[in-house]
């Protein structure tokens, strides 16, 4: 006998408790502090919903839930005279209008 089964648990926003009050951890910008819940889909159809222990935040921009007990991310460093090529992340001088490793338009 063979059973096949294509779902999973998803997690997603039920209500904002607070809005902006924290930072996201994946690209800085500011984070809600939300009430979630988990959800079980089978064959992308919504089959239960649970709530979450506790909440978390929810960063609008990138769309990432995290945890609130995580710290923060460090703050954006100070403008300096080495600045970093957006696509290869590499540092670069700030004269340079080409990044010399991958070649992109700084």
């Amino acid at each position: 006998m063979f059973f096949f089964f294509v779902g999973g648990v998803n997690q997603q926003v039920s209500r904002v408790l607070k809005s902006g009050a924290g930072r996201c951890i994946n690209c800085g910008s500011t984070a809600d502090l939300v009430e979630y819940e988990k959800v079980l889909k089978a064959f992308f159809v919504p089959v239960w919903k649970w709530p979450a222990k506790e909440p978390a935040l929810f960063c609008n921009n990138c769309n990432l839930l995290f945890p609130s007990s995580l710290p923060p991310p460090p703050p954006p460093p100070l403008v300096s005279d080495v600045s970093k090529c957006r696509f290869c992340d590499r540092l670069v001088e700030p004269d340079f209008s080409f990044c010399p490793y991958c070649g992109s338009a700084l």
